[in-house]
């Protein structure tokens, strides 16, 4: 009778060793699938980022560009104004 029953609870501490190892594994499978979807809206965040970064760059070399333009206008404008203050000056002279 006692052998009987150290067989049953053998059995029965085998089943619970089986169940809570495949809780554990069915865990470990629900984080790494976890962590792989993660990884992918990581990457997928990653790529948009690197986009707006490299038109961000374009924009800047646009306004770069454009301020070199503005300034140079300006130089123009500024020998323009000198040179209508020097025509008046001669006319007052």
């Amino acid at each position: 009778m006692r052998s009987l029953f150290l067989i049953i609870f053998g059995i029965i501490t085998q089943q619970n060793i089986m169940e809570k190892s495949m809780s554990a594994l069915q865990r470990l499978q629900e984080k790494i699938e976890q962590w792989r979807v993660d990884h992918e809206a990581l990457k997928s965040e990653n790529a948009q980022l690197k986009v707006e970064l490299s038109n961000a760059s374009g924009s800047q070399t646009e306004q770069a560009s454009q301020i070199a333009a503005l300034r140079s206008e300006l130089e123009e404008k500024d020998a323009e104004i000198e040179k209508i203050i020097a025509q008046v000056e001669s006319l007052l002279a």
